[in-house]
């Protein structure tokens, strides 16, 4: 039996100062990629695939990026955490269930840019 390994990259979330202008360009993008059928969108954001885009605002201000890699368990997701704390990233959320769904486990650290980078672990699919 051939053991499934995982994407790297979970998902990929922006978050805009110019909400309607970005929303705009990346469903242009997505329309000449063959893909504008796929892009699902509310008053405040769009997503498509593993890529989301929401509202900058006071209490959520724009990001650079918030990249999740995945993670196969627990562990990994506990490793990543204390392996990024010890190469210098800061502490952004420490490794624990959250309340996206049921069995997200995930941990968050900011890189030296700023950037928001987390290790996921969705035990709906281990």
């Amino acid at each position: 039996m051939t053991e499934m390994i995982p994407p790297l990259i979970d998902h990929i979330h922006l978050r805009s100062v110019h909400l309607d202008e970005a929303m705009a360009f990346y469903q242009a993008i997505f329309e000449s990629l063959g893909r504008g059928s796929e892009v699902r969108s509310g008053r405040d954001w769009l997503e498509i695939g593993s890529f989301y885009l929401d509202q900058a605002d006071a209490d959520t201000p724009p990001s650079r990026i918030h990249l999740a890699f995945t993670a196969r368990s627990r562990a990994e997701v506990e490793a990543f955490h204390a392996a990024g704390l010890k190469a210098g990233g800061n502490d952004n959320g420490g490794p624990g269930l959250r309340d996206y769904h049921p069995g997200y486990y995930a941990a968050y650290l900011c890189d030296p840019d700023g950037n928001n980078i987390e290790a996921k672990f969705d035990e709906r699919v281990a």
